[in-house]
């Protein structure tokens, strides 16, 4: 077998310090807190050179020696990575924004940046030895998951709330997954999800609950290095759920700086969160290192309707140390940015990125984002997974008509 040559040493609690063996299937700490892949950094900074990454393919494999799968059979792979950072020169005009760009993930398969965490998540827990996969999701975790799984010859069980989008439902029947609905919340999901892996044994692959999901995220913040020649932008604005993308880019950079790939300068990360589910924008204003749970919560941007967050102390450190933000955005904020991102720019992105634009728009009049900013906003997916987002009002025409 053909080894990645992966610096992988382990696993660690970034709340205690207690370290795990990473080849064997391990999930939370014992004190409770999600685990971290660890790296050996300073092997990697002597042995492994930027150079070697630019002739390598254009997927996010192309960063495998820091990445946690050590041996190249074991890769479930799509062609997954490498999503265009799209300068958005109109939209930053009319926000006075004219360094603005959007690091597009809804090319990717299966059309979101779930994409990531599921192809090197599963490549995982191939070379773990896992059969069976279940998880609770909001739709478009669950369909990568089951996609990449049948790549990879796994079985999953999904349970989603009844309200999760159709197409994301149909995503997984189409892999073979076997699919649950529930009258309730992602919060509800996951509680049915953690009784059945107690009687069967499956593999739970929740998010932070297993390790590596955020080891596909982290590629996200890898690739906006690299595209701006490991340099780093001001600002990057990430829609919020579950937080693992914002905890995984920050991990990158970190990573990135302890190899010496980029400088000292962090972009400040900015939580975008939806009003009517905004737990991690209280706890930010409120200077708390955890959220509390966010009752009778409910938005249009159903994929970061997460009432609580596991990882919620990593998402609000990340913000913190990177003297970044946390701010919510009203529903029809977010339907409007869904509009103006793709009647200005041609880009129809998902409610979460639309969420986006009211954020930079609130942003640069208070100060935070300066005119001569490089901001980044991330479009966690592709619009037409949510066509109901936009209202149809076609005009008809009779037959004989001419327009």
């Amino acid at each position: 077998m053909k080894k990645t040559g992966s610096f992988l040493t382990g696993l660690v609690c970034p709340k205690c310090g207690k370290k795990y063996d990473s080849r064997r299937i391990q999930h939370l700490c014992e004190c409770g807190s999600p685990l971290l892949a660890e790296y050996d950094l300073k092997k990697a900074r002597a042995e492994w050179k930027k150079e070697s990454v630019s002739g390598r393919k254009p997927d996010l494999w192309r960063y495998r020696e820091l990445l946690p799968v050590e041996y190249e059979e074991n890769i479930v792979t799509a062609g997954e990575g490498m999503t265009p950072l799209i300068p958005l020169p109109l939209l930053g005009e009319k926000l006075d924004v004219p360094n603005l760009f959007l690091k597009d993930e809804g090319i990717i398969p299966t059309g979101t940046f779930k994409a990531r965490g599921a192809a090197v998540g599963v490549s995982k827990a191939k070379e773990l030895g896992v059969q069976t996969i279940a998880m609770p999701t909001n739709g478009n975790a669950g369909a990568a998951w089951a996609l990449y799984g049948k790549r990879a010859g796994l079985r999953s069980v999904i349970v989603m709330p009844e309200d999760a989008a159709k197409i994301t439902r149909n995503e997984c029947l189409a892999a073979g997954a076997d699919i649950y609905l529930v009258k309730g919340l992602i919060s509800d999901a996951g509680k049915i999800v953690a009784r059945s892996i107690a009687r069967n044994g499956w593999y739970d692959a929740s998010t932070l609950k297993e390790p590596y999901r955020i080891e596909g995220k982290k590629t996200m913040g890898f690739e906006i290095a690299e595209q701006f020649g490991w340099e780093v932008p001001d600002v990057i604005l990430y829609p919020t759920g579950g937080g693992v993308g914002i905890i995984g880019i920050y991990k990158a950079l970190k990573e990135l700086q302890e190899i010496g790939w980029i400088g000292e300068k962090l972009p400040k990360l900015v939580s975008v969160q939806a009003e009517g589910c905004a737990p991690i924008v209280k706890a930010f204003r409120e200077g708390k290192g955890e959220s509390e749970y966010f009752t009778d919560s409910r938005t249009v941007a159903f994929g970061i309707n997460v009432p609580k967050a596991l990882g919620d102390f990593l998402v609000l450190k990340a913000i913190y140390e990177t003297k970044g933000c946390a701010i919510d955005v009203s529903d029809e904020k977010i339907l409007e940015g869904v509009h103006r991102l793709a009647d200005t720019e041609g880009i129809f992105v998902c409610p979460e990125g639309g969420a986006l634009y009211a954020a930079v728009a609130r942003l640069r009049e208070e100060g935070f984002i300066q005119k001569d900013d490089k901001v980044v906003m991330l479009n966690t997916g592709a619009g037409i997974k949510y066509p109901d987002t936009i209202e149809p009002n076609f005009p008809y025409l009779e037959l004989d008509a001419t327009i």
